[in-house]
């Protein structure tokens, strides 16, 4: 959660490493993806710390805007750091998610809420496939991997996974399946 300016610097820096991005800023034409991640960096700094309520709604204006442009809802403060959303298309995250640092995520992902309003909590360096549905109150372990169009509707904690299948079931049990740290090691 990004409660601080330090805080946002590394969370807006963790971004745009796993963006593959090495210029200062984006492009005024084009770069929407890393656009769309700067507002909801910047929307989740002025919601989170109430310093500025003009900021926090012209961040808010420009998350929700270009998301809908997009095809992306994802709220405030579900995903940690090093956020990268790999291609437009529709994203649907629920409100009551939680998602580790380092998620590498595809079009046409749902992490939605189950009918008992629980919702998945996800660790780091997952990647999500395109396609994939997570619902309920769904575990996922870290470094895991969920193939594409699957459908997980329970827990796979252990982490080091690599899951597909509707419903998604282990596919392989591997050390470090899919890791990018912050350092830059795959």
């Amino acid at each position: 959660m990004i409660t601080s300016r330090k805080k946002l610097l590394e969370y807006l820096e963790k971004d745009k490493f796993a963006l593959g991005m090495t210029r200062k800023h984006p492009h005024l034409w084009g770069d929407e993806i890393w656009k769309f991640q700067i507002y909801l960096r910047k929307h989740e700094y002025y919601q989170n710390t109430n310093k500025n309520k003009l900021l926090l709604l012209y961040y808010k204006y420009k998350h929700q805007k270009l998301g809908y442009k997009l095809g992306f809802t994802i709220p405030c403060n579900v995903f940690g750091a090093g956020l990268r959303i790999n291609h437009y298309g529709y994203i649907v995250v629920s409100h009551k998610a939680k998602v580790g640092e380092f998620c590498d995520i595809h079009q046409g992902v749902n992490i939605g809420e189950s009918t008992d309003q629980m919702a998945p909590h996800i660790g780091r360096n997952v990647w999500i496939g395109p396609g994939a549905k997570l619902f309920g109150g769904v575990k996922i372990g870290d470094d895991t991997m969920v193939g594409a169009n699957s459908v997980v509707n329970k827990s796979f904690p252990e982490g080091s996974l690599v899951i597909a299948g509707i419903p998604a079931r282990i596919v392989s049990r591997k050390r470090n399946v899919y890791h990018r740290d912050w350092n830059g090691n795959v």
